[in-house]
């Protein structure tokens, strides 16, 4: 047996939350909204995802933001992505890493984002 790729990150959202979710993970980032198989729908929460990166929230009663677990997508015209989110008031927090240019952004619900670009 070989694990060869993760499929997708599942965060946590509060109920009631998908536009806020679509705002974000679709209007800021650029993930596309797609939509959840019908029997899975009905649980709340929305799905995003654009080529390999896919990024699936999903309702918890009892939702806590992860503060530190927290999903590294790395991104092409970091600068852009983060005057995006500075534009539209998401703090952006830079963050030394070698080999790379990087980013931490909070999603709507508190969830921490990585961003990260490599040199080069």
């Amino acid at each position: 047996m070989t694990i060869v790729a993760i499929d997708h990150v599942q965060l946590a959202m509060p109920a009631g939350g998908e536009a806020a979710a679509q705002a974000f993970y679709e209007g800021l980032l650029g993930l596309r909204r797609v939509p959840k198989p019908p029997h899975l729908e009905r649980r709340g929460g929305c799905w995003f995802e654009n080529g390999g990166a896919k990024v699936h929230l999903g309702v918890d009663a009892e939702f806590r933001p992860a503060r530190k677990a927290h999903p590294a997508l790395v991104v092409e015209g970091l600068d852009h992505l983060a005057a995006r989110f500075e534009s539209a008031g998401v703090p952006v927090r830079h963050e030394p890493l070698d080999g790379h240019r990087r980013v931490y952004v909070d999603d709507p619900f508190g969830n921490r984002i990585e961003l990260l670009e490599p040199f080069g």
